[in-house]
């Protein structure tokens, strides 16, 4: 049995949600993809961050690209306050839970994304406490608070 299945979710049009109970420390699902040089990457207008992206960096020479139908695990949104982890291992990318997950809760992990001057373009609609209200890694999100606070 799958781990996950695919409904409507509240923070984009598509997600994956827990199929069953899922313990703590689960691997769920393979993040499948292209494996890409750094340089094909950067030569290739695809990912010039003005639609979705599916790139994942796996270490200093690849980066995985994973904008095909057959990656079921692209359908996993952001969320402020997570649910799975991704780790890599050699050249595959696996989502993992870091927490149990309820049977019918839509399976999450924080995209990481660096707080820079394009920040903005990437609002987040998560909904969890935690939430800024932008899609900005875990360590950078203070700054973003931070910045609210001035200009209240």
């Amino acid at each position: 049995m799958k781990l996950y299945k695919i409904r409507n979710s509240k923070i984009d049009n598509k997600g994956l949600y827990a199929n069953c109970d899922i313990r703590d420390h689960t691997k769920i699902i393979e993040y499948k993809g292209k494996i890409l040089t750094k340089e094909q990457v950067e030569k290739n207008p695809k990912f010039d961050n003005e639609k979705a992206i599916y790139l994942f960096n796996i270490n200093k020479k690849y980066d995985l690209d994973g904008d095909f139908k057959y990656n079921t695990a692209r359908l996993i949104n952001h969320s402020c306050d997570p649910n799975c982890e991704v780790y890599g291992t050699g050249l595959k990318v696996w989502v993992f839970a870091i927490r149990n997950i309820k049977k019918g809760e839509e399976l999450t992990y924080d995209y990481g994304f660096g707080y820079d001057e394009d920040y903005k373009d990437f609002p987040c609609r998560c909904g969890s406490k935690n939430c800024v209200g932008f899609i900005v890694r875990s360590e950078s999100r203070w700054r973003i608070k931070k910045s609210k606070n001035k200009i209240r």
